[in-house]
């Protein structure tokens, strides 16, 4: 099951005293600091970027015209003038300079996605709001080349991601436990300074920062899936410090971490449903058994059960394991564009060759071509951790697990044994929700799917909600897939991009339709590359 978008929760309440502002006064010593007593922001130096390290995810430079940044914040808020830890930017200028509105920063989720490797990668999908936008984003602390959180090794995390994660009998819940305890200390061996500080308030307190040195009166903000909590606790710590903000493939902020993971049981479910639906639809031209959406779903338990008692051959030597395939189910589920690599992958996979859905999976926990792993994983669990104060036993897990089969008999085992994973976590966790209630702040646009699967599509109500009366603007987006401007549905991005550039949200309450597509996607993509 994804390592990303998982739930998470967040810090929310500011000492009397720490609200910001861009405003600076002396201190004894002359030097400048902020309202919230942490040092000046002083202007970014932006220069040449280099192609992403492993940890952020590989691949090329970007091209020549984006530039890159670091900006020094305090490690710990506590100690504003002690450690710091380095945050990656990266910026691709604003074409129209003359009209040019000012900085729009991207968090695209995770927690743990880079933004550095990310952004240029989806440039185009923002092209109109490059017109007049900076395109701007970030690696969070403990993310990519910001101090990145480090676990286990390659070969290790090979290993880790192929062990069952639903364990049926006593020595295999042995084997889970043990496996998630050796996990845990590698992470508390190679980066116990940074563990305790990664959590998602931290992250909005250095998003303000940031603003500060973009030489923003206010932030201007895009948040996709975890990136809309992150958006709300910084709405809620500096409301007067909101620009224009969408929130796309919203978390809900009131449910607790269990509640959460059992609602993504329910999604990703429902996704799978209208995934199956969709192959009986095209008759003869869909390549698995099953003549209703039911019979499909009992052939991809059947499959599940077989490679739980015996794995299939998958990538070079590596084995694909009924962890790995419904790893590689639930990725293929964030988009309707991978549907036709998933209903490929089962065939195959069917067949006893299991590489397609071993490298969804790898894509998935973001293992690259050449079997190097990004730190998103890591950084995932540490930021869930740190955040979420729930920390469940074995008894505790087992006896829920009946509810969340229930809610998905393909990935409610998964989803309920991972409520295990901050269990025994050498840093305690702080919150059962966040608080993102945000009085005073500009409008925010909320975007809910309503065929979300990491993140159901009741959230973005639930978000509004929580904003306060006159914050949060909701707009309902009927399709499929994780988020709804990256779908390319006119409707939604008109409205976005009208509310980004113009100032004019959308009426509240606005639907968007996606059109009807009872094919495969045009451009249908490529399977990713084996590594």
């Amino acid at each position: 099951m994804p390592t990303h978008a998982w739930r998470v929760t967040a810090a929310a309440t500011l000492a009397a005293g720490m609200l910001a502002t861009a405003a600076c006064s002396g201190d004894g010593d002359g030097k400048k600091t902020t309202a919230d007593g942490t040092p000046e922001v002083k202007p970014l130096k932006w220069g040449d970027c280099e192609a992403p390290t492993a940890a952020q995810g590989g691949g090329q430079a970007p091209p020549k015209d984006w530039q890159c940044a670091t900006l020094d914040v305090p490690l710990d808020y506590a100690k504003p003038e002690g450690e710091t830890v380095p945050i990656a930017l990266i910026r691709a200028k604003a074409r129209d300079q003359k009209n040019r509105l000012g900085s729009l920063v991207f968090n695209f989720g995770g927690p743990g996605g880079s933004g550095i490797s990310t952004l240029p990668g989806a440039a185009k999908e923002y092209e109109a709001l490059r017109a007049r936008y900076d395109l701007v984003s970030f690696d969070p602390r403990g993310v990519g080349g910001s101090d990145p959180v480090l676990c286990e090794n390659d070969k290790q995390l090979d290993q880790y991601f192929s062990e069952d994660s639903s364990p049926e009998t006593p020595e295999e819940e042995k084997a889970f436990v043990e496996n998630i305890r050796a996990y845990q200390e590698a992470c508390k061996k190679n980066s116990a300074r940074l563990l305790p500080h990664v959590g998602t308030e931290n992250a909005a307190r250095d998003l303000d920062r940031i603003r500060q040195a973009l030489g923003d009166e206010k932030l201007n903000y895009f948040g996709i899936s975890y990136g809309t909590e992150l958006g709300g606790v910084y709405a809620h710590l500096f409301p007067k410090n909101v620009g224009r903000a969408v929130f796309d493939a919203v978390v809900d902020p009131t449910k607790t971490a269990e509640q959460s993971a059992l609602g993504q049981a329910k999604g990703f479910q429902l996704a799978l449903g209208n995934f199956a639906q969709d192959c009986v639809d095209r008759g003869d031209e869909c390549r698995l058994q099953g003549s209703t959406p039911k019979e499909i779903e009992a052939n991809i338990i059947t499959l599940q059960k077989a490679l739980a008692a015996k794995p299939i051959p998958g990538i070079g030597d590596r084995m694909l394991t009924e962890t790995q395939a419904t790893n590689g189910i639930a990725q293929a589920l964030y988009s309707k564009e991978l549907w036709p690599l998933l209903e490929q992958g089962l065939d195959e996979a069917e067949g006893g060759q299991g590489q397609l859905l071993m490298a969804l999976s790898d894509a998935l926990n973001g293992r690259d071509q050449q079997g190097r792993y990004s730190n998103i994983g890591a950084a995932n669990t540490a930021i869930n951790c740190v955040d979420d104060k729930e920390r469940y036993t074995l008894e505790q897990t087992k006896a829920k697990l009946a509810e969340f089969r229930a809610a998905s008999p393909v990935f409610g085992d998964l989803l309920g044994w991972a409520m295990m994973s901050c269990t025994g976590w050498p840093v305690a966790g702080t919150w059962e929700t966040p608080d993102v209630s945000a009085p005073g702040s500009e409008p925010i646009l909320v975007i809910g799917n309503t065929g979300d699967p990491a993140t159901p599509y009741e959230g973005a109500h639930k978000m509004v909600e929580r904003l306060g009366p006159g914050v949060g603007v909701e707009l309902t987006y009927k399709g499929e897939g994780h988020g709804a401007y990256n779908s390319g549905d006119p409707c939604v991005q008109k409205a976005v991009n009208t509310y980004l550039l113009d100032g004019k949200p959308p009426a509240d309450g606005t639907v968007c339709t996606a059109a009807p597509n009872p094919t495969a996607p045009p451009g249908t993509p490529e399977p990713p590359t084996p590594a």
